[in-house]
């Protein structure tokens, strides 16, 4: 890869003209969109399932754990793509084009699953009309489906570790407090979307159509991909690896052996030491705590599903369980500015450290707040199966617990705190300890995390689900939540988190910064 640029100019542009704040502000602007229409199927995806496709929740949850593990390691695949051939640049072009074709495809998807399952003398103009719940889809139709949804998952592939980094390859290494506080602000952006996702485009889907929630979505991604142009002359672009492929690619990164050629001489002086194997233990003691970010799309929302979802009384708003989502948004809206703006400055003053703490040591306290989130949302869970126990609503499924919604309130914020510090210290450690030339794979490595977390988190149900019933006993993800035990789940996953952090702390006390900064 060839170096890029100038220096900076106090705006952050390079003197050429490219790259800097105005260029990075393009990114974060496509990051925003593109969490909209991305997570407005992604984060209600487990409603759609139980409900038009009437799976079992056990079924729907380990579903969706399958998905977003695909969805968060295909990005190993986008940077790979991205770094020995397409570029940056051109990744997040093609993902735009799948993101359009995959959510074209969902809207058709749903508005045959739809006129599936309208009675026959139902039409549009009836109000009063409502598919039958068990009505199943044609082998087809979940064919077609499930196509689009992994064409989904593959257009995030390209896009994740493109665009971030893209957004951050604006700001060269002299510029390492802009770049981190990039990282910061592009969170930010994108936590609005989060937010907008979760509550405005989940309201259409679940009271307008599916159809429609779907469209809107596609129509997002077209936005998104007009703003992302409009920025094109803008944009420093580096370079991708001419001629490397991905064999001798990977071969040299984890094994650094002399005779694995890679056309770029910095990379051969900057990954002496295989950087894959250095970053490996950091990967591993952080699944847990992508264990426990995955149940927001899953399991809290089915226990929101249970609930009192009414706002202002009997006649109030009913809202979408996916919902309270928006409260992990918020959080992320509210702290990422007084931590970027206040926090860093003042700790900074106290340590002499340009991001205030480590990058290890911000990661640590995500850790420590998902154990405490897990073990708040046991006890949550507790209390609501005593409600419903109380109320004579074991067997009642269909009958709301006589509970508020915003009981779960804490738990996602906690779950959003312990983001603000991990999830993005995990994504600047993985974007800044690997050679410049492929920082898209170590984005890409970040969120393989959360992918394989997802897996683990999948196969954890799936293990307990068996377990639970082998004898003929009631499953702790019973169709039936009010005879479930989510509980037990979040109580083994808190105890799981505990012991990460021992093992993270071993890890991150061993570990050797690649820069001296740190």
């Amino acid at each position: 890869m060839e170096e890029s640029g100038g220096p900076l100019s106090r705006s952050g542009a390079r003197r050429n003209g490219r790259g800097g704040w105005g260029a990075a502000l393009f990114i974060v602007v496509v990051g925003f969109l593109e969490r909209i229409g991305f997570m407005g199927v992604g984060g209600n995806l487990i409603t759609y399932l139980t409900g038009p496709l009437g799976m079992s929740t056990a079924a729907a949850a380990a579903g969706v754990n399958a998905w977003s593990g695909t969805v968060l390691v295909l990005p190993l695949v986008g940077a790979l793509a991205a770094d020995s051939r397409l570029g940056r640049y051109r990744a997040v072009l093609l993902a735009g084009v799948l993101y359009l074709l995959s959510l074209g495809m969902l809207t058709v998807s749903s508005m045959l699953q739809t006129r599936q399952l309208r009675p026959a003398d139902c039409h549009d103009t009836t109000t009063t009309c409502s598919p039958p719940p068990s009505t199943s889809s044609s082998p087809a139709q979940l064919g077609f489906f499930y196509t689009a949804l992994y064409l989904l998952a593959l257009a995030q592939g390209f896009h994740k570790p493109c665009s971030e980094a893209l957004g951050a390859d604006q700001f060269d290494s002299s510029a390492g407090a802009s770049r981190s506080s990039y990282f910061n602000w592009f969170h930010f952006s994108i936590s609005w979307g989060y937010a907008i996702a979760a509550t405005a485009v989940t309201y259409v889907e679940e009271n307008v159509g599916w159809t429609v929630g779907f469209a809107v979505c596609w129509a997002i991604m077209v936005v998104y991909l007009a703003v992302f142009l409009l920025g094109k002359r803008t944009y420093q672009v580096e370079h991708p690896m001419d001629g490397s492929s991905f064999g001798r690619l990977a071969e040299k990164l984890v094994f650094s052996r002399p005779d694995a050629t890679i056309d770029t001489q910095r990379l051969l002086e900057t990954n002496q030491d295989g950087f894959l194997v250095k970053l490996l233990p950091i990967w591993l003691s952080s699944l847990v705590f992508a264990a426990c970010i995955s149940q927001i799309t899953t399991l809290f929302t089915k226990q929101g599903s249970t609930m009192d979802r009414r706002l202002g009384g009997a006649t109030g708003l009913v809202l979408p369980p996916a919902a309270l989502q928006c409260c992990i948004s918020f959080t992320f809206i509210a702290l990422v500015p007084v931590y970027d703006r206040a926090i860093v400055p003042f700790v900074r003053h106290l340590t002499g450290h340009p991001r205030g703490i480590t990058m290890l040591q911000r990661i640590g306290a995500g850790m420590v707040t998902s154990c405490i989130t897990m073990a708040v949302a046991a006890l949550v869970e507790a209390k609501r199966l005593r409600v419903a126990k109380d109320a004579g609503l074991l067997d009642r499924p269909d009958v709301a617990v006589p509970m508020s919604l915003c009981w779960l309130v804490p738990q996602y914020v906690l779950i959003g705190l312990a983001e603000v510090f991990s999830y993005i210290g995990l994504e600047e450690f993985f974007y800044d300890q690997v050679p410049d030339a492929l920082r898209s794979v170590g984005l890409a490595l970040c969120l393989s995390i959360f992918g394989v977390g997802s897996y683990a988190s999948g196969m954890l149900v799936w293990a307990i689900d068996w377990a639970t019933t082998r004898g003929g006993g009631e499953s702790w993800f019973s169709d039936n939540l009010n005879r479930a035990h989510l509980d037990y789940f979040y109580w083994i996953l808190a105890g799981l988190g505990t012991l990460e952090v021992v093992v993270f702390l071993y890890f991150a006390k061993q570990y050797a910064y690649r820069h001296k900064p740190e």
